[in-house]
């Protein structure tokens, strides 16, 4: 009986785009990964992100199974859901198999930064803080793949990709447009209405009321990680914090580090148990 993963990705990122991460875990875990968060109508992107929570509990039991245990993983707008949704199904039957999470450059807004967030929101300044302005001017359509690949591989943040990963991005992270070419799979108005209703208190509130272990994995060079500070995060992680070379978007840069960055800290957090000392004493022999 194999736990299980629910993978949820970041912001205009859909989950396929994580392809080569995700099959260095599937060997242990069951892999779960919902494609395009805030898509479906029955989930709507308001405020604080209620519904997209409740995209991701849906998700859960759907998924859930005979899974023993329940690692609630997610980068950036993941990371956040994950969390969320661990929060709440803490009561719940299902709540009891939630083992824990790890939030992969989610860093808590908390303090002074987030009424900045709330007057930012008010007065435009979010575009400051967030990359708000630069997804709605965001190019959404070229003639065929090859254009694509060209278009980003001409960026410095998508030529830091595994070569693997950007290819992964051209064909899933576009799809084909009504004139044969290809367009952006994630709608630029739903990323853009993701960023501008970001939880800022209601994430770090809740941190004191978790009952499962959350870890962080960091990027060294996370511009975003620095503009949210760390002390809230670090506050919630109790020490389960690993760095990792590169920026906010490391998972697509460094995929398979990021992938044995998580299984380490998923073993940190698994509670030893009979089933488990059985199996490393069968392994040890």
């Amino acid at each position: 009986m194999s736990d299980l993963l629910l993978f949820s990705h970041a912001n205009g990122f859909p989950a396929p785009v994580y392809g080569l991460m995700l099959d260095a875990l599937a060997a242990d875990y069951r892999i779960v990964r919902p494609e395009r968060i805030g898509h479906d109508p029955r989930y709507p992107v308001t405020p604080d992100w209620p519904h997209l929570v409740e995209e991701l509990i849906a998700r859960v039991h759907a998924a859930a199974g005979d899974a023993r245990r329940i690692w609630l993983v997610g980068h950036s707008l993941g990371g956040y859901l994950s969390l969320l949704a661990a929060h709440r199904l803490t009561d719940s039957v299902l709540g009891a198999r939630v083992a824990g999470v790890v939030m992969l450059d989610s860093p808590l807004i908390a303090g002074w930064r987030a009424h900045l967030v709330a007057i930012g929101r008010r007065t435009g300044l979010d575009n400051l803080l967030m990359p708000i302005r630069a997804t709605l001017q965001r190019r959404k359509h070229w003639p065929d793949r090859e254009a694509v690949l060209a278009h980003f591989q001409a960026k410095p943040a998508f030529a830091r990709w595994h070569p693997r990963v950007l290819q992964d991005y051209v064909e899933h992270g576009t799809r084909l447009a009504d004139d044969g070419g290809r367009e952006l799979a994630f709608v630029r108005e739903t990323e853009y209405a993701i960023y501008r209703s970001l939880p800022t208190t209601a994430l770090s509130d809740l941190a004191a009321q978790l009952r499962v272990p959350v870890a962080f994995l960091a990027g060294a060079r996370s511009r975003e990680l620095r503009h949210a500070g760390s002390a809230a995060t670090r506050r919630l992680v109790d020490g389960r914090w690993t760095w990792i070379e590169g920026s906010h978007l490391f998972p697509m840069e460094r995929p398979l580090e990021t992938a044995q960055a998580i299984a380490a800290m998923i073993a940190r957090m698994r509670p030893a148990d009979s089933h488990d000392a059985a199996s490393q004493a069968m392994r040890a022999a």
